[in-house]
């Protein structure tokens, strides 16, 4: 380092001596071997002890430096204060970047909780609705404008939703009081009643589905299903009148499975 600091001093200019190297136009380039490198380290031995011997004499050497070096090592500064800007800037807008995630991430928590609550909420307001809904008074009120088609609406849904379907069974019978529609629409919630284990509601829906002892297809079934829930709710001889109705009244229109079921009925609730 020290001999080519040297050799750049004396290549730019010698003051004080009187010497000055004249600038001359670029030569080809030098390929460089061991003599080369040899002769080299010489003339720059030689050029340290000149100028050790123009020290010594009083005669220091003066290096000017050189313009372009001197604006470039400007640039450098200022690309180096620009450099620190930038750093600072980055590290500021990293900061602010991560306010923000964390900001973002407590504004999507809180939005999680706040849909989770109004879900909550909704679900409880139709909750509240369904029920009052499902627990208003009974009116007449026909969906069709037909008793049969009515009844098939409300078959349909009871398919669906039992409560539903219950309700809309419910509004055949007052809608249309009286008529064939009116008693199956009665036998169909008595089976409603059995399936939520309510043979106290069932026994009620299958007897104003027999009154008069209707002469269709499905009164044999459901007057097995009377006998069944009165037998369920402690009633044998009930049960056991509405199975002598059974023989007197559908014995001849029954199936052979139902027979059995009867006199299966008879045997449990221990009929005379």
């Amino acid at each position: 380092m020290k001999r080519s600091a040297v050799a750049t001093a004396v290549g730019l200019c010698l003051i004080g001596g009187g010497f000055a190297i004249a600038q001359q136009q670029p030569l080809e380039p030098v390929q460089w071997d061991k003599r080369r490198l040899d002769q080299l380290d010489r003339n720059v031995r030689r050029l340290e002890r000149a100028l050790t011997q123009r020290n010594a004499a009083g005669q220091p050497v003066l290096v000017e430096p050189d313009p372009e070096v001197v604006v470039l090592q400007g640039q450098v500064s200022i690309l180096e204060r620009r450099l620190g800007d930038l750093e600072a800037t980055f590290r500021r807008v990293n900061g602010d970047t991560e306010r923000m995630t964390f900001d973002l991430d407590e504004a999507n928590r809180n939005n999680t909780q706040l849909s989770a609550r109004v879900r909550d909420l909704e679900q409880r307001l139709e909750k509240m609705q369904e029920e009052a809904e499902l627990n208003a008074p009974v009116v007449a009120n026909s969906p069709t404008g037909d008793a049969a088609g009515d009844l098939q609406a409300a078959m349909r849904l009871a398919g669906e939703d039992a409560r539903r379907g219950a309700r809309a069974l419910e509004t055949v019978v007052v809608t249309w009081p009286d008529t064939p529609q009116a008693k199956e629409a009665n036998s169909r919630l008595g089976d409603l009643h059995i399936a939520n284990r309510d043979n106290a509601s069932a026994v009620q829906a299958y007897a104003a589905a027999l009154s008069g002892w209707p002469r269709t297809p499905w009164a044999p079934e459901t007057t097995l299903k009377l006998a069944e829930a009165l037998r369920a709710t402690d009633r044998a001889t009930q049960a056991c009148g509405a199975l002598t109705e059974f023989t007197r009244r559908y014995n001849e229109t029954a199936t052979a499975q139902q027979k059995t079921r009867a006199t299966q009925l008879r045997t449990r609730a221990e009929c005379s």
